[in-house]
């Protein structure tokens, strides 16, 4: 399995729906406080459905807390715009962590520095992607990946 972590995520459609992508991979889905909505939002249950008692949520107090959660041999991936490798010349593994930032602001530069980052090649004229779509992508990918023989 492998990891999908949210740092400070802000919108709640874009959670649920991560969420429900985790639940189809089987994997957990790991939030970083602060959060941009409540757990309890209308929003959030009704865009992860009836999918929710398949997600292996894992709620985080702040960044501290989740990195003191890490198994040592842990290999974390920081996804951002601004990276030079792109996520296909990544080589992903059981245990991998892809960590992806705020909606608004992607991940701080103090984030970035700690891990190898990755980006999704987008060959137009668009900044970035929505963070569910960015998720569902890289998620994907390193699925495809550990799915081959």
């Amino acid at each position: 399995m492998v990891h999908l972590v949210l740092y400070q995520p802000e919108i709640p459609q874009n959670v649920g729906n991560i969420a429900r992508t985790a639940a189809a991979l089987g994997w957990p889905l790991h939030l970083i406080r602060p959060l941009g909505f409540l757990l309890s939002s209308p929003k959030l249950r009704r865009a992860g459905l009836d999918y929710w008692p398949h997600v292996d949520l894992r709620v985080h107090d702040d960044w501290a807390a989740f990195l003191a959660s890490l198994p040592p041999s842990a290999r974390v991936w920081a996804f951002s715009a601004r990276a030079g490798k792109d996520l296909y010349h990544a080589r992903f593994r059981e245990g991998d962590y892809l960590l992806f930032g705020p909606e608004t602001r992607g991940l701080p530069d103090a984030v970035l520095a700690q891990f190898p980052s990755l980006k999704i090649p987008m060959p137009g004229p668009v900044r970035s992607l929505n963070l569910a779509v960015a998720v569902g992508v890289a998620a994907y990918e390193a699925y495809r990946q550990l799915q081959s023989p």
